[in-house]
């Protein structure tokens, strides 16, 4: 398996490690719940540098972006504005879902998913062909996500004395370069934070430095709570390439206008939004107890089934919750089907959690 530049950190740290996307990664350091809690009170932080930066530089890089996403990079008007988008295949379905950074007219940044890199780098470089853009893999960077409601400040004391007078004022969903690293106001866990692009070579240093200031090391098992109680989609899980941004509750990141944009999938994802998507992605919230579990059927009186997508214990609500593609049609009641019995459960839009306090 491959690991990362904290991989010795995390074994000293006791870190249960296991295969995520061929990458031995941590999954927890102890308890899970703990660390769940630790992003949503204070601050943690997660070894992200299995995710794939690439950086895409030329003059006509505005023009090939516009033709590989689903989202428009055209609304990117400030320097380091970033934009959520899906990258669709020609039948709409979604090949992944990625944040773009708009550095200047020439220069944006991607970061797209572990499990999908080596897709990913062959669909973005055939496409980039046409436009002559030059397609750079950074896999001289490592990623650190630093998130919870103290997570900038800790993260300011880890950074540098100057951190807080060169980041402090930085808006949500935007980067800025911080001396060889670049820092984004982005994250995965419904929280405020950054996600830290830096040289390998300095990354145990500031993931130490992080340590010092009380930032709490947390694992992908509790990221991906944070995410599915934050209304966050996972690849793989919630979609994939059968599937199209109507059918994951991603239609939000479609920019259909201006209509003469022809972006990748546009004409069949146009015939389905007028023909009407058969499937909608909801969140369910169980009534009975036990944990809901992905791939779990979803009976829904008098409609064909449905089926859970991503399924958890919500450490937050203390309940368990879930997303599930269900018909077009369903309401507000259904039922799952778990161990031969079918228990109640409300359906609901995500998010669950914002803020740390309960949606529902």
């Amino acid at each position: 398996m491959k690991k990362t530049a904290l991989h010795d950190l995390h074994v000293s740290l006791n870190a249960r490690m296991v295969d995520f996307g061929g990458w031995d990664m941590p999954i927890n350091y102890g308890s899970q719940i703990d660390e769940h809690h630790f992003i949503r009170k204070d601050a943690g932080m997660f070894d992200v540098s299995h995710m794939t930066i690439v950086d895409m530089k030329g003059d006509k890089v505005k023009a090939f972006l516009q033709k590989l996403l689903a989202n428009d990079v055209a609304r990117l008007k400030d320097a380091g504005k970033a934009l959520y988008s899906c990258m669709l295949n020609e039948q709409g379905g979604v090949i992944d879902d990625l944040i773009t950074y708009y550095i200047n007219d020439t220069f944006y940044r991607t970061v797209v998913n572990a499990s999908t890199r080596e897709k990913d780098l062959a669909w973005i470089n055939k496409q980039a062909e046409a436009f002559g853009v030059e397609i750079t893999e950074r896999d001289d960077y490592a990623m650190i996500a630093v998130q919870g409601p103290n997570a900038r400040a800790k993260a300011h004391q880890a950074l540098g004395n100057d951190a807080e007078e060169k980041l402090g004022d930085m808006k949500p969903f935007f980067i800025r370069e911080y001396g060889d690293s670049y820092v984004a106001r982005t994250g995965y866990t419904g929280e405020d934070g950054y996600e830290i692009m830096l040289p390998e070579k300095d990354a145990s240093a500031l993931w130490t430095r992080l340590l010092e200031a009380d930032v709490k090391p947390c694992g992908l098992g509790a990221r991906d709570t944070l995410r599915l109680e934050a209304g966050m989609n996972l690849y793989g899980s919630d979609m994939d390439e059968t599937i199209s941004p109507l059918e994951c509750g991603l239609n939000w990141t479609v920019a259909w206008e201006p209509v003469e944009r022809d972006f990748i999938g546009r004409t069949a994802i146009t015939k389905q939004k007028e023909q009407g998507a058969k499937n909608k992605l909801v969140g369910l919230v169980l009534q009975g107890k036990g944990v809901i579990r992905n791939h779990q059927k979803v009976v829904v009186d008098g409609l064909a089934d449905g089926e859970v997508t991503s399924g958890s214990f919500s450490p937050t609500l203390s309940q368990a919750i879930a997303f599930a593609r269900v018909p077009k049609e369903t309401g507000d009641k259904c039922k799952i089907e778990m161990r031969g019995k079918q228990i109640d459960a409300l359906v609901v839009k995500p998010p669950f959690v914002r803020n740390g306090k309960s949606c529902l």
